[in-house]
């Protein structure tokens, strides 16, 4: 255990003869009382100081903790909403080609229905063109016949083969 002050000031020597002298041991022994008085002070303050220091230092590192670990969650919900965002921009992108090929599917569904009918047409209109070419042919080849004598001779026959 330390000397106290105290402790040096109640310390008494022996006396002997021939010693030192009393006086001077006593000033001594009040200096080293004062000077050792003055390190424990001095020795108290600092420790409070450290204690102090200790108790900021302590705080500052909690505050450090704290912000690394925030950081930590906010780089782990960055990472987390860019990875959803990628996966959110994948099933548009998945969803758009199905509409694409859905949409080009109905297109060309559409394109070959619309061929088909126009070929259809084109048949049509042929055959509408065959009919009525073959029916001016028919209509010219009356109008280069002989005359209305041949008419009337025709309905004239056909008017007696049905009585």
């Amino acid at each position: 255990m330390p000397l106290t002050p105290l402790d040096i000031h109640n310390k008494e020597f022996a006396r002997r003869i021939r010693g030192y002298d009393e006086d001077e041991v006593n000033e001594f022994l009040d200096q080293v009382i004062k000077d050792y008085e003055s390190v424990i002070r001095e020795n108290k303050e600092l420790q409070g100081q450290l204690a102090s220091l200790q108790e900021r230092l302590d705080h500052f590192v909690n505050i450090e903790e704290t912000l690394s670990k925030t950081i930590i969650v906010a780089q782990e919900a960055a990472d987390e909403v860019k990875n959803n965002a990628k996966k959110e921009a994948q099933l548009i992108i998945k969803e758009s080609e199905k509409n694409a090929d859905r949409i080009i599917n109905e297109s060309l569904s559409k394109a070959r229905k619309i061929a088909m009918e126009v070929e259809e047409l084109k048949k049509q209109a042929s055959i509408y063109r065959t009919r009525f070419r073959t029916l001016v042919e028919a209509q010219l080849e009356l109008l280069s016949q002989d005359g209305w004598e041949a008419l009337e001779t025709r309905e004239t026959r056909e008017a007696n083969e049905v009585y």
